[in-house]
């Protein structure tokens, strides 16, 4: 994911991403899928926008793998948080 940001933003995103390849976090909050997807399991796609403070500002969950957060939602959901 951070490889494709990189390389279609042209830099690395001014803000940190949870890359989770061992599910060891999905795992801690029960968000994995009981379901194979392509003959294998996947978490469940999900998106969280955090601010500075901790808060979650913004989430994306859904159940079913083929259906994933729009970058135009996840993009003005960045743009709305207001840190100081």
């Amino acid at each position: 994911m951070v490889d494709r940001v990189v390389e279609e933003a042209g830099g690395p995103p001014g803000f940190p991403l949870l890359g989770d390849s061992n599910f060891s976090v999905i795992d801690r909050y029960g968000v994995r899928n009981p379901e194979l997807f392509n003959d294998r399991k996947v978490p469940y796609p999900a998106v969280y926008i955090i601010n500075r403070s901790g808060t979650v500002t913004w989430k994306f969950l859904n159940t079913d793998a083929s259906i994933r957060a729009e970058n135009e939602d996840i993009l003005k959901a960045l743009g709305q948080i207001k840190d100081k």
